[in-house]
This record gives C-alpha cells, sequence and structure tokens, in this order.
C-alpha cells in the first residue's frame, strides 16, 4: 500500500466490494421478473427487453468517459456521484408507474454505474500497490462481482415469487447505502480533488466514444427483433465503427486524450482486453441459456432457477480465492489458461444437456467446473488489465477494461441468441429449445478456448521489472502542465549555461 496513505484500505476495498456487487447484481435481477414487469406496467410485448438493453446501452456507452472523469476530477468524488445516482435511480425504477418511467429510471442507473465502476476499480488500484496486497483486493473485487451476477438471478426469482417485482429494484437501495457508509471519508494523498491538470476535457473524444460504443451496443441488442443481415443493424454498425474510427483519430492527436492509445502497446492491456471479451461473451451467454434451460425445459419456476444458480455462486467464489493465491506467487498468465481452459471443459460438459434431464444429472456437475474456471479468469483477469499503470491512468485503464467486459456481453449475448434460435428453427417445444440451448453452450466453450490461446500468445511471462510503473512498452503521454513546467526549467538552465 501507499506509504502516504492516511486512508483505510479496508474501508477501501469494502465499499468498493460492496459498490461492485450491486452493479453486477443489476446486471440480472431484473430478467426473471421481466414477465410480472408487463403485466403489471403494460409494456408492449417488443419494448419489454428495453428494461434490459437500456441499462447495458447506458452503461456500456459511458463507461470510456466515467474512467477518464475519475482520473480528472477524483476517484471517490464519481464513486459517490455515481452511487447516489444510481441509488436514487432504482428508488424511481420501484416506484414506477408507467413503462417509460421505468426505461428511464434503468438508463439512470447505466448512467451512474458508468461514473462509479471504473472510480471503484481505479481506488483499488491505487490504494494497493501491485504484488500480493493488490491481489488480494482484486480477488475480493472480483468475487463480488461474480457474486452479483450469479446471486442476481437468485434475488430476482424470490424477490419476484414472494414479494413484489418492483423489490428487484429497491433492493439496490440497503446496499448502495452500505457502499456510501463504508467509503472513508478522508482524501487519500495524492487523489485530486480539483482537476488534476489545468487541460481542458476532451470533449470531442467524448462524443464520438459516447455515441460509437452506445451504436455498437443499440446496434447488436436489437437484433432480436431486427436481424443481423438487416439494413437497419448493418447501417446502425456501419456507423459505430465510423464513429468508433474518428474517435482513434482524435485520440491520437490530442494532447489530453480520453483514451491514451499508447495504452494499448502494452501487452499486458491489450491482452486483458480482448480476453476478458470473450470471458465475458462465453459468461453473460451461459447464464442466459442456462436459465432459459431451467425454465423453459426442465420447467423450474422463478425461484427455483435462483436457487439452482448457487452452487454457480459458490465455485466463482472459490475458484476466484484460488486465482489470488496462485497470482499473489506468480503472474496473471498463471491462473488465466488453467482457469479459461477449465470453463471451456464445463461449458463444453453443459452442451450435452437432454431435454429429459435434470438439476442434478446436467447442471451440478457442469456449473461447479464452469464457475470454478471462470472465478480462476475474473480476478487475473483484473490484474493483467492495470499491471503497469500509472495511478494517474488507472482510471483510463479501468474505464477500458468496464467497457471491454460489457461489450464482450452485449455483443457474445446477441451473436449466440441468434446462433441458438437458427438452430432452433422457430419450433418452441423443449426437445427444440434444449437443441438450440446446447448449440449456443458450445460455441461459449470456444470462446473460453479462444480466451486461453489469448493468454498463451499475448501475456507476458513476466511482470514489468518496475511494479507500479507504466510498462516500457508504454510511453507516458506529457500533459500540457508538466510541458509547460519542463520547458521554463529548460529555459532556466540554458540561461545559466549562457
Amino acid at each position: 500500500m501507499y506509504k502516504n496513505s492516511r486512508g483505510r484500505p479496508g474501508r477501501v476495498l469494502a465499499a468498493v466490494a460492496v459498490a461492485q456487487f450491486v452493479f453486477a447484481l443489476d446486471m440480472s435481477v431484473v430478467n426473471v421478473a421481466l414477465p410480472a414487469i408487463r403485466t403489471d406496467l403494460g409494456f408492449a410485448p417488443l419494448d419489454l427487453s428495453w428494461v434490459v438493453h437500456v441499462y447495458a446501452l447506458t452503461f456500456g456507452g459511458l463507461l470510456l468517459l466515467g474512467g477518464r472523469a475519475s482520473d480528472l476530477y477524483g476517484r471517490r468524488r464519481l464513486l459517490l456521484l455515481g452511487l447516489a445516482v444510481f441509488g436514487l435511480c432504482s428508488l424511481g425504477g420501484g416506484l414506477a408507474q408507467e413503462p417509460w418511467q421505468l426505461v428511464a429510471a434503468r438508463a439512470g442507473q447505466g448512467v451512474g454505474a458508468a461514473a462509479a465502476a471504473p472510480a471503484a476499480l481505479a481506488m483499488l488500484t491505487t490504494t494497493f500497490t501491485e504484488g500480493p496486497g493488490r491481489v488480494r483486493a482484486l480477488g475480493v473485487w472480483s468475487a463480488t462481482n461474480a457474486a452479483g451476477g450469479a446471486l442476481g438471478v437468485l434475488a430476482g426469482g424470490l424477490l419476484t415469487e414472494y414479494a413484489s417485482w418492483r423489490w428487484v429494484m429497491l433492493v439496490n437501495l440497503p446496499v448502495v447505502a452500505t457502499a456510501l457508509a463504508l467509503l472513508p471519508a478522508e482524501v487519500r494523498p495524492g487523489e485530486p480533488v480539483k482537476p488534476v491538470r489545468r487541460e481542458r476535457p476532451d470533449v470531442l473524444g467524448a462524443v464520438l466514444a459516447t455515441a460509437g460504443i452506445g451504436l455498437l451496443v443499440f446496434g447488436v441488442v436489437r437484433t432480436d427483433v431486427r436481424g443481423w443481415g438487416s439494413p437497419a443493424t448493418l447501417g446502425t454498425l456501419a456507423a459505430a465503427g465510423a464513429l468508433l474510427a474518428a474517435f482513434a483519430v482524435t485520440e491520437a492527436r490530442t494532447a489530453a486524450p480520453l483514451l491514451r492509445l499508447g495504452l494499448l502497446r502494452s501487452r499486458w492491456v491489450a491482452g486483458a482486453n480482448v480476453l476478458v471479451f470473450l470471458a465475458a461473451a462465453g459468461q453473460f451467454t451461459a447464464f442466459y441459456f442456462v436459465s432459459l434451460y431451467l425454465q423453459q425445459v426442465l420447467g423450474l419456476g422463478a425461484a427455483a432457477t435462483g436457487l439452482a444458480f448457487l452452487p454457480f455462486s459458490a465455485g466463482l467464489v472459490a475458484g476466484t480465492v484460488f486465482a489470488t493465491r496462485v497470482v499473489a506467487r506468480r503472474t496473471p498468465r498463471a491462473a488465466l489458461v488453467p482457469g479459461a481452459v477449465l470453463a471451456a471443459a464445463g461449458l463444453a460438459w453443459f452442451a450435452l444437456i437432454s431435454p429429459d434431464g435434470g438439476f442434478l444429472t446436467d447442471v451440478l456437475g457442469p456449473s461447479l467446473v464452469t464457475s470454478v474456471g471462470t472465478g480462476l479468469v475474473l480476478a487475473p483477469v483484473a490484474a493483467a488489465g492495470t499491471t503497469g499503470m500509472a495511478a494517474r491512468e488507472a482510471g483510463m485503464a479501468s474505464g477500458l477494461l468496464n467497457s471491454s467486459r460489457q461489450l464482450g456481453g452485449c455483443v457474445g449475448l446477441a451473436a449466440l441468441a441468434t446462433v441458438a434460435a437458427h438452430r432452433t428453427g422457430g419450433a418452441t417445444d423443449p426437445t427444440a429449445l434444449n437443441d438450440g440451448y446446447a448449440t449456443g453452450l458450445a460455441v461459449t466453450a470456444g470462446l473460453f478456448v479462444l480466451a486461453a490461446l489469448v493468454a498463451v500468445a499475448v501475456l507476458p511471462r513476466r511482470r514489468p521489472e518496475a511494479p507500479g510503473l507504466p510498462d516500457p512498452l508504454t510511453p507516458v503521454a506529457e500533459g500540457p502542465a508538466e510541458s509547460s513546467a519542463r520547458n521554463r526549467a529548460e529555459s532556466r538552465l540554458e540561461g545559466t549555461r549562457s
């Protein structure tokens, strides 16, 4: 830990873990409640999906901006602001009386999460220096992140069946209050209270990144009604690609970029972002198909489906705990490769599901293998994506990693849902549905195989020689204030020589 830190690292870790738990929880807690929401608020069938999609849209689209803002204006400040917005919008969603009110609340939740999530991860990487301490902290963060996603299915099922769908929104309030109460009141030395430099914000980069990522997510999530080959989808994706290309050009030329492209020259950063994209695509899609298999094929109710995910949650936590011990002694690569291979094996086992199966025969074993393997990936990939980062760019790196994860989940789920639907061929009987889900799960196994190959081929075998400093391959951008100070010093030195 930083020697000059007057804050409380334990409380920072607890606050960040609780915050990440509620953001992950909200990705899945609403899914099981959708039928009840449609009945109560009178959603049109095609509009109901926006309850899920709008959260992914605002969350994914604003993560880069949130990460950079945390570097400039303070991680604690952004975390507080994001949690407050998230909590207020959760309250608004729980009290919604019209469909548009719930959709607006979900959009606001995404905005709050996009501000707070990268700030939370950056707080960990600047509170704990590289080494066993940071690995353990990231292990806790990853375990709560994984548990939130898995337990969201359980919480959504129990709350919907025994209370009301409104509690899938209102349950966030005590969790947010806990995170706010745990966050230390004082600011760690070196944490910016005002902008860290007198530099103009990268407004153009922010607009291009937000619009580009937002259009990409929008185009992908709407393939459920328009199809991948439709003119609307192709046009949206082409526009997203053009905006992101313009963003890359802008970032290469601006003095204070939203995302310094030199970060991607680090093999740690580049490899971790590709890997987390693939792993998130596999993980999110597996959650989706297994949940549908339990309900549509095995005929379980919402609460029973949630309970069926408990072994998955336990395996995720166990895998994460073991990964922290491995990475504390070696590099993230040492856990990422076997973790991805194990997750692939578990998903290949899952692909053997049967329409005449049951929880004990078709779900329990693959759940444990897949979840332990996924847990072995989650903490190390966060450590890899922040290895060698300078403290002033921790938010930037965290925003990039979170964006890759969010985009992986959205793109993977949309693409593999299409694969499953093609396999099903429009039939709705349990046998046809089972075939579609099995095909989708087999493809997710392939995604984790690709993730293992990326870890082997891209990630270095050794850490950077100087922990806590930028990767030697990654040049550090010089801000205007630093450049001006250097020029003045050189002028004075030149005058002395004369």
